[in-house]
């Protein structure tokens, strides 16, 4: 063999198709387009989805049917059957007193979260909160925490031996662990007890009479008594000053018959000497 007569395997190189070099070439004129139509035109492609004009199938689709829960949350969901499981393969470990990792197959009170979820592989995100299914049986005690629980799961652990600790985001900010305990706590007290008392009622304001010398005390600072101590009278209460006052003529005091007669005898006879 020489090195001209080296050729590459059958089939794997295909020479390329020269169009419109004559009809003996069988791909001459039309170049194999057929005649005339959209197809016969450079550029005249049609895109796969195209249904010759009639409405294409993503718009035959039900759309926009139903309620979607725009609240819904996504959580991250185990079994405790899939819990149960893993403690009989011996995927939990647990600290010995003597600090060595030993494992068993159905240690007590095994503390399960998220993060060992994840690590034995029964939890694939810690984007998501976690919740705990009831499926499956447990016989081992386990201390699980979790941001939810069904009713089945719960019932489940806790006859088994085990507890639950459900993680609660607080709704309304509370102080630092160990900033102003003592402090706080007595400002609250003395707050509550000030709103619990209700305010003191101011009394109103009136006007008080300088009480009264009865006429013995005047007598005797004159010096025709005994010299003893004045004797002060209860002053009488003064009227409301509030009171609206009476009209001027009523004030007055009653007019009497005899001045009025005398008056009217007096303007006669001094008209008969004019």
């Amino acid at each position: 063999m020489r090195l001209h007569d080296l050729r590459p395997a059958d089939g794997s190189r295909t020479p390329r198709t020269r169009v419109g070099r004559g009809i003996a070439a069988g791909k001459g004129k039309t170049a194999g387009r057929g005649t005339k139509g959209q197809k016969a035109r450079a550029g005249g492609s049609i895109p796969p989805w195209f249904e010759g004009g009639q409405t294409p199938l993503h718009m035959r689709i039900p759309k926009l049917r139903g309620f979607k829960n725009r609240f819904k949350v996504e959580y991250e969901v185990v079994n405790v059957g899939a819990i149960a499981a893993a403690v009989e393969r011996g995927a939990f470990e647990v600290e010995a007193a003597d600090n060595k990792k030993t494992t068993t197959k159905a240690p007590p009170q095994v503390t399960i979260n998220q993060d060992i979820l994840r690590a034995v592989g029964l939890v694939r995100t810690l984007d998501k909160p976690l919740k705990i299914l009831g499926a499956g049986e447990l016989s081992a005690a386990l201390f699980v925490v979790a941001d939810a629980f069904t009713a089945s799961a719960r019932a489940k652990i806790e006859a088994a031996g085990g507890s639950v600790n459900v993680l609660e985001i607080p709704t309304a900010p509370r102080k630092a662990l160990g900033v102003g305990e003592a402090t706080g706590d007595a400002h609250d007290a003395e707050a509550g007890a000030a709103k619990a008392e209700p305010p003191a009622a101011k009394a109103p304001r009136s006007r008080k009479a300088a009480p009264a010398v009865s006429t013995e005390a005047a007598a005797d600072a004159d010096g025709g008594g005994d010299g003893g101590t004045p004797v002060i009278a209860d002053a009488e209460p003064e009227a409301d000053v509030t009171a609206i006052a009476e009209p001027e003529a009523a004030a007055s005091p009653a007019a009497d018959p005899d001045t009025d007669e005398e008056s009217a005898t007096a303007e006669t006879s001094s008209g008969g000497d004019a």
